[in-house]
């Protein structure tokens, strides 16, 4: 994961500095706050990134010696599909239009983000039958 921490803590350190000079050359504050948001954006899955480097060291990906069986192992297991991611951005969809129509909206999306938050759970549970 160097290379993508590398990648992403690059982007931070961009978006700062244009941020920074865009700021004492403008005094203009939405675009100001958007290319320092820009700069968190990379600065947050960088660090993360290279946290994990740091513990778990280099994977194959990562070294020059690295040869093809090296990267050869168990993938693991991968969920089947499933309603419930959908249902809770439909929920949290309607949450957020709570904002823009008025409280009568919460209910339903409170209610769709509890039945999702269920489901998912059950639905781990048993092994993806639910």
């Amino acid at each position: 994961m160097r290379i993508e921490s590398l990648f992403l803590l690059g982007v931070a350190v961009f978006f700062g500095c244009v941020g920074l000079i865009y700021w004492f050359l403008s005094y203009e504050d939405g675009g100001f706050l958007m290319l320092i948001g820009s700069c968190l954006l990379g600065l947050l899955p960088g660090s993360y990134y290279y946290y994990w480097h740091r513990r778990m060291g280099d994977r194959p990906e990562d070294r020059s010696d690295a040869e093809i069986a090296d990267g050869a192992g168990v993938v693991n297991s991968f969920p089947a599909s499933s309603i419930w991611p959908f249902v809770l951005g439909m929920g949290a969809f309607m949450t957020v239009l709570t904002f823009v129509f008025g409280a009568w909206f919460f209910p339903i999306g409170a209610g769709l983000i509890i039945t999702a938050l269920i489901g998912v759970t059950a639905e781990s549970r048993r092994g993806g039958h639910v």
